[in-house]
């Protein structure tokens, strides 16, 4: 297992001075979402990925020998503007089809949220989806991998399992960050959630995520891995035993310091995660 980031905490900027940002941080390989980490050309809408853009990319991250782990998409599947939703779909395919170029073979998302209450029609929706992109990924060799997270239509484990139950789908995986299953309610619970999700899908885990987690004024509050109270050493077991040499992706930690610090605190909780698993 090794440590990456996602590549727009650095900052949003051109492939190659992104690339090379990356490189002398650290980091192995990059989550990339195109349109939050590459200013030019604008990837905000279909058609703008080209062979050779995707090969010039890739290119320039390897010349730093860093891999792309993860194409991110960050994109609403079950949108109910459906001009909308079908771009959305139309920006996902796009990234399926040429993450081969991009020597990645994951395309990942959460699934999108509402600031009002889900509906069955919501569901139906996003199955439907979801169906659509898992048929496009299987055509091309890639994984689509679903992050649970809180206030998204698929917020927990018990969620994706029911989706993941009617789409039975060799190529649907898990993006599993456990940060984003805890709330103020289960948080001094966390080792029976984390514990939960390795039970429930730890099979299907294709990558992972690694934020920090406190509780302040009964708010749960995100702060760079190394400086909350995450769980580390049993979230790292547990990988070390169900998935070793996941690819691991930082988050959260916005400044040079803080990613230098939090990657420090990773590795050392992964060499001793590795340490209690061959005992």
């Amino acid at each position: 297992m090794s440590v990456g980031v996602l590549a727009h905490l650095l900052g949003k900027q051109p492939y190659d001075d992104l690339a090379e940002t990356a490189g002398k941080e650290g980091f192995s390989h990059v989550q990339l979402a195109l349109w939050k980490a590459i200013d030019s050309p604008d990837f905000q809408r279909p058609g703008y990925l080209s062979p050779g853009l995707a090969r010039n990319i890739k290119a320039a991250f390897a010349g730093h020998r860093i891999s792309i782990s993860v194409l991110a998409c960050y994109l609403h599947l079950y949108e109910r503007d459906l001009e909308k939703r079908h771009e959305n779909l139309e920006r996902f395919k796009e990234l399926i089809r040429f993450a081969p170029l991009f020597d990645c073979c994951v395309v990942a998302a959460e699934v999108g949220k509402m600031p009002v209450g889900f509906t069955s029609d919501d569901w139906r929706v996003l199955q439907e989806s979801l169906e659509i992109l898992l048929a496009e990924a299987e055509k091309h060799g890639v994984f689509i991998g679903i992050e649970p997270a809180n206030d998204h239509l698929i917020g927990d484990i018990d969620t994706l399992e029911r989706m993941m139950a009617q789409l039975p789908a060799s190529n649907l995986g898990v993006v599993l960050d456990p940060g984003n299953l805890l709330t103020s309610d289960n948080f001094f619970r966390q080792d029976e959630v984390i514990e939960h999700a390795f039970s429930r899908v730890g099979s299907r885990i294709i990558a992972c995520h690694a934020k920090d987690r406190i509780i302040e004024q009964g708010q749960i509050v995100t702060v760079p891995p190394g400086k909350g109270q995450l769980n580390y050493d049993l979230y790292f077991q547990l990988l070390q035993r169900y998935k070793p040499e996941v690819d691991i992706i930082m988050e959260a930690a916005n400044t040079p310091e803080q990613r230098q610090v939090s990657k420090a605190f990773l590795d050392r909780k992964l060499k001793l995660a590795r340490e209690a698993i061959s005992f």
